[in-house]
Formats: C-alpha cells, sequence, structure tokens
C-alpha cells in the first residue's frame, strides 16, 4: 500500500504540474486575449500556421560586401603609403573591386612593390603599366577571396538578423538560410510588420565622420563636390504635423571610427527635453580612438552617420574621454528601443533586399486550429470507442490514460515554450492512436496470462512485465526518429518532432506508470477479483 501512495503522489505532482501549465493558455482562449495573465505565464506558443505573421525573404548583395572590402583596402593601401612616406598619384577604388595605384619615381616604385608582398598579400596583380619613373598598376582580389568573402556575407548577415529578432521577443523564428544568398524568415504572430522589417533589413553601418566646412553646401549640390567629400542629409520628421525635413551636409568621406567597437547601446530618456537618445559605449580600443579624434578636432563638427543618413552633428567642445556618445534624433522611444537592438547585434556585412513578402492572416490559422482540434476530437472519440468496445473495462483505463496523455503533451508544449504548428497536431493526433499500442500489448499478454488459468494479480503482473521491454524498444526508436527530426529539421517538420517526442515520453509515462498504478488501485483497494478484459 506505501508502494501505491508513493505512485499516486507521483502522478498526482505530474498532472498537476500539466495542468497550471495549461490554465494561461485555457484562459486566454476564454476571455479572448492575447497576453497570459495567470501564473506562470507561459502559454503554448502557436506557429505562423496558426496564428498568422510574416513570411520574408531576403537577398544578401554579396557584391557590395565585396566592394566593401576593397574600399577598406583601398584605404588601408592610402594610410600607409602615407605612413612611409611613398610618393603617389593617387590610389583609387576602380571598376566597383578593382584598385588602381599610381606610383612616381623608381625609389617609390621599389618600395611599394615591397609594401604589397609584405603587407598585401592577398591582392593580385591584374596589369602594370611603367611609363618612365611612373607606374600604374591595378589590382584586385583573387577568385577564391571574393567567393570566400560573398559566402562569409550570407552567413554573417544569417546571424546578426538572428540576433536582431532575438532581442526583438519573437518567439521561435523560423530562419534559415535558401541558397547561396537569400535568407527565409518566418515570424508568428508579429503585427507590426513594418518594423519587423525595418527592423531586419537596416544594414545598421555606423561611422563617425567629419563635415567638411571649407566647402559650401550650395554649390556642392549644384554638382561641383571636392574631391574626397560627400553630401548626406539629415532627415527630421515632425511627430506632430508628420512633415519631413531633409537637410543636406557636405561629409568627408573618410571614416574616422566605425560602430565595429561598440560593446553596448541603450535607450534612455534626455533630462532637459524629456526625448529619448541612445546612448553607446566603445570598447577599450575605441574610446581611445574617439579621445584621439575629438582631441584633434575641437570646435569643428562630427557627424553621427547611420546607414548614409547624419543623425546629428554636434560641434566637438572639447576632448571627449570615457569613450561614450548618444546618438539623437527626435525619435519616438518604439524607435530608439529599435535602434539600440540594431546597434547591439551590429552592422550586416551587406546590404539585404526584401525579394519575397507575405503575410499571413490570423483567420486562416483560426481555420487551422479549429480542424485541427475537430480532428483530434474525432480521432480521440473513435480510439476511446474502439477500446471500450474490444477491451471493456480495461479499455476504460487505457481511454483515462489517453485524455491523461493529451493533458501531458499540453502542459509540456507550454512549459517548453515548443511552438504548436500543423503538423504539431498532425503529430498529435498520430500520438493518440500510438498511445493506446502500449496498452493493446499489455492486455494482450494479461489476457493470454489470463487463459493459462493464472490469477488476476498474476497475469496483470506478467502482463506489464513482458511487455514493458516490448513498449520500451519499439517507443525509443521512434523517439530517436523525433530527435533527429527536430534536430535536422526545420519549420514544419520541426513542429511535427516537437509534438510527435513529447507525445512518446507522455505516452510511456501513462502506460507503464498510470495504468499499472490504476490496476493496482483496483486490486488492491478495491480487492478486485475479475477484470472485464
Amino acid at each position: 500500500m506505501k508502494q501505491f501512495s508513493w505512485k499516486l503522489g507521483v502522478v498526482a505532482a505530474i498532472l498537476i504540474t500539466a495542468f497550471i501549465y495549461i490554465l494561461p493558455t485555457i484562459g486566454m482562449a476564454l476571455k479572448g486575449e492575447t497576453e497570459p495573465g495567470l501564473w506562470p505565464h507561459k502559454k503554448i506558443n502557436l506557429g505562423l500556421d496558426l496564428q498568422g505573421g510574416m513570411h520574408l525573404i531576403l537577398e544578401v548583395d554579396t557584391e557590395k560586401a565585396v566592394e566593401s572590402t576593397v574600399e577598406r583596402i583601398t584605404q588601408e593601401l592610402r594610410s600607409l603609403l602615407k605612413k612611409k612616406h611613398i610618393r603617389h598619384g593617387g590610389v583609387d577604388r576602380i571598376q566597383a573591386i578593382k584598385i588602381e595605384a599610381k606610383i612616381n619615381g623608381s625609389e617609390n616604385i621599389d618600395r611599394f612593390r615591397k609594401l604589397l608582398d609584405d603587407d598585401f598579400k592577398e591582392l593580385r596583380i591584374v596589369s602594370e603599366k611603367r611609363d618612365a619613373d611612373a607606374l600604374t598598376i591595378i589590382l584586385d582580389l583573387p577568385d577564391e577571396e571574393t567567393a570566400y568573402i560573398k559566402k562569409s556575407a550570407a552567413e554573417q548577415a544569417l546571424e546578426k538578423i538572428r540576433n536582431r529578432i532575438d532581442q526583438f521577443g519573437v518567439s521561435e523564428p523560423d530562419i534559415r538560410n535558401q541558397g547561396e544568398r537569400r535568407i527565409l524568415i518566418q515570424l508568428a504572430g508579429v503585427k507590426d510588420t513594418d518594423r519587423a522589417k525595418n527592423l531586419i533589413g537596416k544594414t545598421a553601418l555606423l561611422e563617425f565622420k567629419l563635415l567638411d566646412e571649407t566647402h559650401d553646401v550650395d554649390t556642392a549640390l549644384k554638382g561641383d563636390i571636392p574631391p574626397g567629400s560627400e553630401i548626406l542629409y539629415e532627415i527630421k520628421k515632425d511627430p506632430n504635423t508628420r512633415r519631413v525635413q531633409k537637410t543636406p551636409f557636405l561629409v568627408k568621406k573618410r571614416t574616422l571610427l566605425s560602430g565595429d567597437y561598440l560593446t553596448e547601446a541603450r535607450v534612455q530618456i534626455d533630462n532637459q527635453y524629456n526625448e529619448p537618445h541612445v546612448s553607446i559605449k566603445f570598447n577599450k580600443k575605441g574610446g581611445r580612438l574617439f579621445e584621439r579624434i575629438t582631441a584633434e578636432n575641437v570646435k569643428k563638427r562630427l557627424a553621427i552617420v547611420l546607414d548614409d543618413r547624419i543623425y546629428s552633428a554636434p560641434v566637438i567642445q572639447e576632448k571627449i574621454s570615457g569613450g561614450e556618445a548618444r546618438i539623437t534624433g527626435r525619435f519616438t522611444h518604439e524607435e530608439a528601443h529599435d535602434l539600440a537592438i540594431i546597434l547591439r547585434a551590429g552592422a550586416l556585412p551587406a546590404p539585404v533586399h526584401i525579394i519575397e513578402e507575405r503575410t499571413v492572416g490570423p483567420s486562416l490559422g483560426i481555420e487551422s486550429i479549429r480542424k485541427g482540434i475537430l480532428s483530434i476530437i474525432v480521432g480521440g472519440i473513435l480510439v476511446i470507442v474502439f477500446m471500450v468496445v474490444y477491451y471493456k473495462g480495461a479499455g476504460l483505463i487505457a481511454d483515462i490514460a489517453l485524455l491523461l496523455n493529451i493533458i501531458l503533451i499540453a502542459g509540456g508544449l507550454a512549459a517548453f515554450q515548443a511552438t504548436l504548428t500543423l503538423p504539431g497536431i498532425a503529430g498529435i493526433i498520430l500520438t493518440i492512436g500510438m498511445a493506446v499500442d502500449a496498452n493493446v500489448l499489455i492486455f494482450e499478454r494479461i489476457r493470454e496470462e489470463m487463459r493459462l488459468g493464472r490469477t488476476l494479480r498474476a497475469s496483470v503482473d506478467a502482463g506489464f512485465e513482458r511487455a514493458t521491454l516490448t513498449i520500451l524498444d519499439a517507443n525509443v526508436t521512434t523517439l530517436i526518429a523525433a530527435l533527429v527530426l527536430f534536430q535536422f529539421g526545420t519549420g514544419a517538420v520541426k513542429g511535427f518532432a516537437v509534438t510527435l517526442s513529447l507525445g512518446v515520453l507522455a505516452s510511456l509515462f501513462t502506460a507503464l506508470f498510470l495504468s499499472r498504478m490504476i490496476f493496482d488501485y483496483l486490486m488492491i483497494g478495491r480487492k478486485i477479483k475479475q477484470l472485464s478484459i
């Protein structure tokens, strides 16, 4: 009797826990709420096919990643030539992915070749043109290096986007590569699609550049842009009138500091104007660079540029130590929050373009849920009726175990915050049939023992003992297959694997533990001598 009490306590604890985790979902369904209000504040997450959301396919502009790499190498080459006092007639990026260098003087040419051999071994010489004491050389990246940069850009873009979405708070998004340059994204339950697209697609290249205050902006707007400068715009939107104001600035192309050195970005409220802004913090190296930049450019204007858009261009009043700065721009709290997420996750290595966009409406999901629940009810009733008709009283025990099995699956989905999809509902329907398989094996064994003339207690003990190993073998192999599907599958396949895994574990518990406990109660507590089976 002590052993029975111990088993009853375990079963009761597991079932009560499952009920507690199901309650928030039931409460939401009855009250029509979108967020759970009951403890433990965990609900069953629905997939894109059930609750609607966004389906996006992005294409990574990997050519831009190659161009950015070539531009960076061009700037490094230009900087080293200046540092080593090698005279040249210009080092420029041409044809997007090639570098043209013009070197004057035989001595400078020799030193330039040595510089290439020592510091730029990755560059390939496309052509050379020697004219007296002048050399014009064209350089580019080898095909293998170009292919590697493109592949890395696609992989990095995937990880950056995943980090942004994780911080955005979408439950179990489906994000994966599709081909060499494309990324498939499915976000279930997202209502503000424009905000999500802006968060995902923004390149977020943060740069600090000096304004070109020696030349006239109006002259540059007419087409006379000085070498080494460019026109960028500060775009402000009045929240009251919704009018957009674009202010042109003449900015030096050279990037003094980039967002690669960021370690932190968070939203803060300005005490003076009560407006949100994004406070950023650099690492040690970035802090030293920022301190040196501000020390060398006191009384000059430093533009904070994000994706070629100026957010602010304050005057540097004094040297700024500590490696901290702020980005202002009359943000709403939501805009500032999203910008902080983007900066924390890091800039994309290349721009991404949305080439396919679909919004799945919740009406489709409601219909899917209704049909899925109907399938579960119809399938469950048929199985229950069959077990009662074929196994009589013992079949009723199997039916009780089956109902509790469904509750355990639902509780598991809520507790582990797994996502229920339409294939997941199919997995539940499949486990309804599989859940009684174990009981069928046990009941047949009990029948065999009773035909041999054994007592009810001996027949039940033998039935469970002889069927247990077979049941474990069958269910463990199914569980292994489900785990493999979960590990390597994506989207719909993973949703099916989740419910199948939970169903297998629940059916093992209900068949080998719960059903046995009910039999023990009938034989020990009720002291029955015959069983309708």
